[in-house]
């Protein structure tokens, strides 16, 4: 009985871990998030610059590698394209979770739920304040969330080739949904300082 029960209590805190990561990753993990949005425009312009912004700059000769094959293998036909596009949107996701020390399970369908901190803090950015996020995060959060959304707001209209000014814009970003999903990291600013990529 005291087996069975032990058995249980690691099921459910698995299933809580595994809950967290799934909520943490939501954004871009998915085909319809914006990391796979950017690597889309990144194979349809042949710039791989849109979509460098979310990956450390350790990982960059590997995606680089992946993309010209990509490119290479969309020339093929309709079935290789789609074939190519998948595998460089999964490496894409794969190194920029690698880059936040975190594990990468696979893209998701786009469409699949997630959390409506996440939806609310995409139309925050959208719309330039922080209304869509009114009654979902605790009043003492607001002054910080507002100064974080100004400054992803500040940062967002970077030129694609300016790789840095993106990146640095990937890092506000981020910095600005951990703290609307209520999973910040109180090392940001020394990261932000010491580092010129992101955590998630």
């Amino acid at each position: 009985m005291t087996l069975i029960v032990m058995l249980a209590a690691f099921l459910t805190t698995l299933a809580i871990v595994l809950l967290r990561s799934q909520s943490a990753s939501a954004h871009c993990d998915t085909m319809g998030g914006p990391t796979v949005q950017d690597g889309r425009l990144a194979l349809e312009t042949g710039n791989l610059n849109h979509a460098l912004k979310w990956i450390e700059p350790e990982g960059e000769a590997e995606l680089r590698d992946i993309f010209e094959k990509s490119i290479a293998a969309r020339d093929l036909g309709p079935a290789s394209q789609e074939v190519a596009d998948r595998w460089f949107f999964e490496n894409l996701v794969r190194i920029h979770r690698a880059g936040e020390g975190a594990p990468f399970t696979g893209l998701r369908p786009e469409g699949v739920p997630i959390d409506e901190r996440v939806a609310a803090a995409d139309r925050c950015i959208e719309v330039g304040s922080l209304e869509p996020l009114a009654g979902l995060v605790s009043e003492e959060q607001l002054p910080e969330l507002d100064r974080r959304l100004a400054e992803v707001l500040a940062r967002k209209d970077h030129a694609p080739d300016d790789v840095a000014a993106g990146r640095a814009y990937i890092e506000a970003y981020v910095c600005f949904f951990k703290l609307a999903e209520g999973e910040d990291h109180a090392d940001h600013h020394a990261h932000a300082a010491g580092h010129d990529g992101h955590r998630h």
